[in-house]
């Protein structure tokens, strides 16, 4: 693959990841990839937050529910999951009704169960954060396109048996990518660097 292939050329000149192309003049999208996408995240909200919203991915494009995800903060209480846990049918009947969310049913009350099961994992492990670095893969994995990885597969297979649901592995390993226990910016992308960076100056919440 030629570097031209691999990469895509905004207006701005500096070559970024292909898949922004997909999202071509969105700058709120280009945001995302330059200060966000694939940099090391500790905190136990924005985690649980991704692992919901990749959830509600599934079947959709990521620019989609980026463009509703203030809209997604709003209706699930900042997504702090003590407060998810404690939604009960009204809730989700509100929920249903709310045309800034993506209304799914099942994805809804997956997110839900998983703010529940979200409470017993971190009185087990200490934080959510703890729990989810343990599957950085070792050595990290280069950029390759990958829709899975042996990292992902047992991330969702613990996940499932934990009870949570919508983790499957190709979910699993977009939400790996995203929080930067990867970095999966395509060789010559400007924010590759950033993001080594970035990792090199991340402890691992590992204690």
């Amino acid at each position: 693959m030629t570097a031209e292939h691999r990469h895509y050329l905004p207006p701005d000149g500096r070559p970024r990841c292909r898949w922004c192309a997909a999202a071509a003049g969105d700058a709120g999208y280009l945001h995302y990839h330059d200060t966000e996408w694939g940099f090391p995240v500790a905190d136990d909200r924005r985690l649980f937050e991704k692992l919901c919203l990749e959830g509600f991915q599934s079947g959709l494009s990521w620019r989609t529910i980026l463009n509703k995800r203030e809209a997604f903060r709003a209706a699930f209480a900042g997504f702090d999951f003590h407060q998810m846990a404690g939604f009960g049918e009204a809730d989700i009947e509100r929920l249903l009704q709310d045309a800034g969310i993506v209304r799914h049913r099942g994805k809804i009350e997956a997110v839900i169960n998983n703010a529940q099961r979200c409470i017993e994992l971190v009185a087990e492990q200490g934080s959510l954060a703890r729990y989810i670095w343990r599957f950085e893969p070792q050595p990290l994995e280069a950029p390759e396109y990958a829709t899975e990885s042996e990292a992902s597969r047992a991330l969702s297979k613990d996940l499932k048996k934990r009870g949570w649901k919508f983790v499957g592995p190709t979910t699993m390993h977009a939400f790996i990518q995203s929080m930067g226990l990867i970095n999966d910016h395509a060789l010559g992308c400007v924010t590759r660097e950033q993001v080594s960076a970035a990792r090199k100056a991340f402890r691992a919440p590992l204690g």
